[in-house]
Order: structure tokens, then sequence, then C-alpha cells
């Protein structure tokens, strides 16, 4: 035993400092924020493009992908996330964890509501709110840590939150929102308070996950440092914010969150500032305003629908979006630096309150003058087609004779009984809605009423006896600035363009001396530009050629370029077209590439009975004025509001008026069963694939088996071909789009060789499958069941061959 100067006495205690935190708790925060944000960014992006990639190639939509997107990502971060709540010593690392923790718990919960079909988006935003508010209650008590010291100040306890720091957070909520306000646009009613309920709803959420504990824990104790707090708890924030945007807005609506949400964290920290210098942080007022002012944008200015890959290759909304998240970007951006600057120096200091209130005031007037003066002012929602139960019945429609005359007396007919059948039995319902104020407009080549409203009225109309169904009309949301008109980039043809002497109609023209004259070719479409050299001469003219129920115009234009191209392959000058003699008409049923029901209704109405402009389709229709073959490079999918049914009493329609009804396929190859969107999948249509100069249908193209008939019925040149664009130049496409106008021009040819044939639809269609010559059928795969069951189901009745069917109608 030793013996020494304290032998037999007890030591003296010895002063042991604090065990300080090591640096790897902070260091696996770090990482594990890198590793969440690597998450939950590709995951949201992957997520979108398979949707995107399912819409483009018309497959179904998948229910589970959103939930096991969510899924996965919840698994990859939680478990990390939940160990750094746990383990680490330090109590802001693990508050860090328990925010990012509760952020992956709502992302998982959020994401699952995208199950939901976006043509309902006032229902998902109304579970957005609720599912939302839910977690602001359920997640706190959850993940909730230990509380910090209890915050005072001088004179006692801190306020929760100063009422300057608070208006200063909304002024910043609305300068996030004036971009919004300037290059979006509102939905209907409904939609924008649903919306504004669900930013609110988000914004309580982000209260919850990043409440006064949180930033107590991030601050530490004193002396505070509010520099330090902005950087790191900016960081944190922002991770958390992520995460909370990642899982708000249908699919499409999160991407400009991504970017405009997170910069936010430091602006926030920055608002911690003032009352820390009191002893305390400034409570979750701040964060609610805030975050709920900034997701209001893109939930209520940007439709989801229309973030889309298909809108993308034109300046349309995915462009005006972007360009809205970018500013957005910028603006949080400044945010963060103008308010740390503001708040979090050494002298810093918040403005007094009316300053503060002041500043918001001015930012909310801004916002208002941006979007009623360069931005989209108004409700800009979706409407309802409302179809009837009955039907006209166009049974035994006397033939009234071969040829021309014959045609006209069969319109004359149709048009008299889908007008009375309309007028009889719409008479009350458009009493009632008019009286709701819900703006009907009607219809009667199918026997329907267009009309404003959303779920409710919906709900109420489906109940209606007269009522069969109701389905959405979609209606684009306006740009602040139009989409540059496309043009071509190629000379005209010095001879016939490819296609047309693979169809031989080349051969028509120079040996069987015809081109077409005497037959009208009717084009829905984006429209036409009708001073275009190789189209200019073929318009038919007069005071019922053209018609625009979408802007109005009262003389033939384009600014898609689609339609130019398609009318000029049936029957453009310059060898571009299979019928050069035949006129045209026009009707635009398609705007910014996409159309709804209603639209596809007006345009096939004024086919079937031409009206002057301004005029009205009940009572001022020339049904012998009718086009004798229309051209339909279109297709209406349950994304625009339509089923399978949609459009198939106007199908029936035009096919007891003797008018031959050509139609595009679709571009959802090589996937059987891919012809399924309206008009194509009607026996009453001649559908038209496409081959390549080699005669092998193109991958591309759509194909069969279709429900109790045969498609497609023919195939026609549908890669590469040459044809018109606006402004005077000329451009190669490929689709089935650019496949069935020259079958048309084909129909023409016919029925300008031989005029008794107008109207023989039946002996016309005959003829073209009896003379065509075989086209190569191609395959997804080597697989049995990529083989369609049948090569007919790909090929049709084969290639179209204009000389041999000419003959044949002679």
């Amino acid at each position: 035993m030793e013996v020494g100067p304290y032998a037999g006495r007890p030591f003296p205690p010895v002063a042991v400092p604090p065990a300080r935190p090591g640096p790897w708790p902070v260091v696996a925060a770090v990482l594990l924020g890198c590793w969440t944000v690597a998450v939950a960014v590709p995951g949201e992006l992957v997520g979108w493009l398979a949707d995107q990639v399912r819409l483009a190639t018309g497959l179904d939509r998948v229910v589970w992908l959103w939930p096991v997107v969510a899924a996965v990502t919840v698994l990859l971060a939680g478990v990390p996330a939940l160990l750094l709540a746990l383990l680490p010593r330090s109590g802001a690392v693990r508050a860090t964890g328990r925010a990012w923790l509760a952020g992956l718990l709502a992302l998982g919960a959020l994401t699952g509501l995208r199950a939901l079909p976006p043509v309902h988006h006032e229902a998902y935003l109304a579970a957005l709110a609720a599912t939302a508010a839910l977690l602001a209650v359920v997640l706190p008590r959850l993940v909730r840590g230990p509380a910090p010291a209890p915050a005072t100040g001088p004179a006692g306890p801190v306020p929760a939150a100063p009422p300057a720091v608070t208006w200063l957070a909304v002024a910043a909520g609305l300068a996030t929102l004036l971009p919004w306000a300037w290059f979006g646009a509102l939905g209907g009613l409904l939609e924008t308070v649903l919306a504004a309920a669900a930013a609110a709803a988000v914004g309580v959420l982000a209260g919850a996950l990043l409440g006064a504990r949180f930033w107590a824990h991030l601050a530490g104790g004193p002396p505070h440092r509010p520099a330090r707090l902005v950087l790191v708890g900016g960081l944190v924030a922002g991770v958390a914010l992520l995460l909370l945007a990642a899982g708000t807005g249908q699919s499409g609506a999160q991407l400009p969150a991504l970017l405009t949400l997170p910069p936010l964290g430091f602006a926030l920290a920055a608002l911690q500032a003032p009352a820390l210098r009191a002893g305390g942080p400034a409570g979750t007022a701040p964060v609610r305003w805030l975050v709920g002012l900034a997701a209001f944008g893109p939930l209520a200015f940007a439709d989801p629908e229309e973030v889309t890959l298909l809108l993308a290759t034109t300046r349309d909304v995915p462009f005006w979006v972007a360009v809205a998240a970018a500013a957005g970007l910028a603006v949080a951006a400044l945010l963060a630096v103008a308010y740390g600057v503001l708040l979090a120096r050494p002298r810093g200091r918040a403005p007094s309150r009316p300053v503060a209130a002041a500043t918001a005031g001015v930012l909310l007037a801004g916002a208002a003058l941006v979007h009623l003066g360069p931005g989209q002012p108004g409700l800009h929602g979706e409407r309802l087609l409302v179809v009837l139960r009955e039907q006209a019945d166009l049974g035994g429609v006397p033939a009234g004779g071969a040829g021309q005359a014959g045609r006209d007396a069969r319109a004359r007919e149709v048009y008299r009984r889908l007008v009375a059948t309309a007028e009889r039995t719409q008479a009350g319902l458009r009493r009632d809605l008019s009286r709701l104020g819900l703006d009907p407009t009607p219809y009667y080549l199918v026997n329907a009423i267009e009309v404003d409203g959303g779920p409710a009225v919906r709900a109420w109309l489906s109940r209606r006896p007269e009522v069969d169904r109701v389905l959405l009309s979609q209606r684009l949301r306006p740009l602040p600035a139009g989409a540059p008109t496309s043009r071509g980039d190629q000379p005209a043809p010095s001879g016939p363009a490819w296609n047309v002497s693979l169809l031989r109609a080349d051969r028509v023209w120079s040996q069987l001396g015809v081109t077409g004259a005497g037959i009208v070719v009717g084009s829905s479409d984006s429209g036409v530009d009708g001073r275009h050299p190789a189209l200019a001469d073929g318009f038919r003219g007069g005071d019922d050629s053209w018609y625009d129920p979408w802007d109005h115009t009262r003389a033939p234009t384009d600014q898609g370029g689609h339609g130019t191209h398609t009318t000029g392959s049936a029957v453009g000058r310059d060898g571009i077209g299979v019928a050069p003699g035949a006129s045209w008409v026009g009707c635009v049923n398609l705007d910014r590439n996409l159309g709804s029901p209603a639209r596809y209704l007006d345009c096939l109405q004024f086919m079937l009975a031409p009206f002057p402009a301004g005029g009205d389709p009940f009572t001022d229709g020339r049904p012998e004025r009718a086009p004798q073959v229309l051209t339909n490079s279109w297709g209406c999918p349950p994304i625009e509001g339509c089923d399978p049914a949609a459009l198939r009493p106007a199908a029936d329609a035009l096919d007891a008026a003797g008018i031959f009804v050509v139609a595009a396929a679709g571009n959802t190859g090589p996937y059987c069963r891919s012809i399924e969107d309206p008009p194509a999948t009607y026996p009453d249509v001649f559908t038209v694939g496409a081959t390549d100069r080699d005669r092998q249908v193109a991958d591309f193209s759509s194909r069969g088996p279709v429900p109790g008939v045969a498609k497609p019925d023919v195939v026609a040149p549908g890669v590469g071909v040459l044809s018109a664009m606006p402004g005077g130049g000329y451009a190669t496409l490929d689709g089935t789009s650019m496949a069935a106008p020259q079958v048309a021009g084909v129909v023409a040819l016919m029925w300008s060789a031989n005029p008794a044939l107008i109207g023989d639809l039946e002996r016309t269609r005959r003829i073209l499958r009896d003379t065509a010559v075989p086209a190569g059928a191609t395959y997804a795969s080597r697989d049995p069941a990529d083989a369609c069951g049948s090569d007919v189901n790909i090929t049709g009745a084969g290639l179209v061959d204009a000389y041999a069917a000419v003959r044949a109608a002679r």
C-alpha cells in the first residue's frame, strides 16, 4: 500500500470539464443529408419520367408506382435517419435526425396520394390538405425528443414569434409567389380554394417539423451564434423542406417545389435570429406562413397534367413552369442572403412591425398587379361533357341514290334527326344549367352538353335521369406568351415525294388523268396555313370552309404545323399530296397538341354540316356542303377526357351520312392492343398504320387486336414523310399522323375517278383492302405474345395501292 500525504483521507474533489461530443456525429449528419437528397431527388425524377413514358407510349398508368417510390425512399433514408435521431449524444444532431425522419415519413404518406388519377385533381388536393393536417398532429408525437431548457430573456419568457418576424415571413412567401403570378395560371374556383387549403396544411406540417424544439436544439445554449445557425440550421431545414416538397403535388407539380422550397431553409433560420437574441427561437408562425405561401405557387398555378413531355417540345406549360421554378429559386436565394444580412449579422436587427407589415402589403399588391397585368388572370378550370342517355336513331336513313346527290340527301336527313333529338332531350337540362350560371354549350353529333363545374356539379349531373355519364372536358391553361410557329427548313421536292411514288399516286395522275378534282377533304387538326403555296389554291373558300373553336380565327392558320403537314400529304401541290386536284376545308381541334372531347365534337359537327363564321351549328348547318372525306390524325385518350365510347355516336352519324372517315392508328407501338383511343377503334372509321420506305411497319405504329373489329385497316408511308409546314417551308415528320391523310387522298382519287362511288362507304373500303399490297410486319420481340395474334393486326390488309384502287373504282 502506498503511503503519502493523503493516506487515510479522501481525495479532494477535482473539477472535470464536461465531455464535448466528437466530430463523428456531425460528419454522420452531413453524410446522411447528402444521402437523403441523393435518394429523394432521383426518386422523384424517375417516378415522373416513368409516368411520362407510359403516357407517351399509350400504356396504362401504374397505380402502385408512387407508393413504391415512396416506400423505397423512406426505407433507404429512413433507417439511417432513425439511428441519427437516437444514438448521438449531441442534442443538435439528434434534432436533425428527428426532423429528417419526420420529413421522410411525411414524404411517404403524401406521395402515396398520387395513386389518385391525375384527372381528379380536386380530390387529390382535398386529400393532400387532410393528410398534411393529420401528419402535423401525429408526426411531432412520433418523433418528439427531449425538450430544451425553457427560453427566457432579460424580462422573462420569450414570445413565440415576434410580430415583425412573422410579417417578414409573410413578405418572403409573397415574394416567392411573384414568378407564379406572372408565368402561371389558376385552375377552377374549387381547384384554387383546395390548393390554398393544401398549401396551408403543408405550411402547418412544416411548422410541426421545424418548430421551436428544433430551432432551440440547433441554436444550442447561450451564447447564441445567429450566423452559425443560419448556415447549419438552414442546411438542416433545407433537407427537411426538400422531403416535404417531394411529397407535395401530383406527379409533375412536385418538381418545381424541389427547387424553390429547400433554399427557404436559410431564410427560416435567419428569421430565428431576433428571438434568439432575446433568449429563444421564434416559434412556428414564420415557418407556416413562408412555406405555405411558397407551396401555393406550384399547387395552384400549374396543372400537373400539363407538366408533361407531350408539351415539352415547344415553349408550352413545361417551359413556363421551369421559368417560374428558376425564378423562384433565385428569389429564395436572394431572400436567404438578404435576411441573413438583415437579421443574423452581429448588429443586425429586425425592422419595426409597421415596416415589416408594409413590406408584406406592398408585395401582396405587387403579386396581384403582376397577375392581373402580364399574368393570366381569371379561372381556367376544366369543363364537363354531359352525355345524355338518348342518342339519335339513325336507322333506316334512306340511301337517296348513288353519287354526290345521294350523299347530300343522306347528310341532310342525318343532320335533321340529330338536331331534333338534341333539341327535344336537352331543353330541360339546358334551362337548369343556364339558371345555375354553368355556361352550357350544346352538341348534337353526340347528344351532349359541355358545362362548367367541379366534382359537386358532376355528382349532381350524374344522378339526373336523362344523363348517361359525365366526362371531363380538359382545358389547357393560357400561357404568358405564345409558342413560336413551327416552320420547315427543307425546300419543296423536285418531283413526287417518295411516299407518293410508293403508293403509285403519281401514276394515277399521269396515266389515268385523275388528281382528285371535284372532291373536298376535311382536315380536323392543329389548323392549316392557308397561304402556303402548296395549299393556297386548294382551299375551297366561302364563309363555311374554316372553323376555329379555340381562338376563333377567321382565316386558315396554323401555329403547331401538324395540321399543315397532314393536309399537305392529302391534297398538297408540288408533289407532296396524293390528291393535288382535290379541295380542302379545315377546323382546329388541337391547341398546343392537345384537345378535349368538346373540341373534337366541334370540328366533327362542322364537318357534317358546315356553318358560316359566328353561326349556330343547330340552325345554320349546311350538310350539303360537307366534305366527302375526313382525315383525322388525332386520338382522344383518357387524359383528355374521353372514354372508349365517347365519340362513337359521332362516328356512326358520319357513316350514316355517307362521309368517309380516315383516322391514324396512333404511335404507341410496338405493343399489341395499342390501338385504343377513339376514333381509331371504331368499326366505321378507316384506321391507318405506318410503314417505312421498305414497306415494313414502323415500330411506333399502333396495332391491334381491337375487340370486335380488325385494326388497323391498312398501312401507308409514315416514316420520313415530306410535306408542308407553316410559313411556306417543308419538313419531314414521322407518325401514323402522316400516313392517314395519304389514304384520305387515295379515297379522293377514287371518288374523283368514279363520282358514282361517292358515299358508297362499304364498297370503297372493300376496294382499298382488296387492292392493298403486302407489307412487312414488325414485332416487339421474338416472344409469340408480341405477334399480336396475327399479322393482320399489325399490317391490316397491307399497304394501300392508289393506282390499283383507282382502277378498281373505275
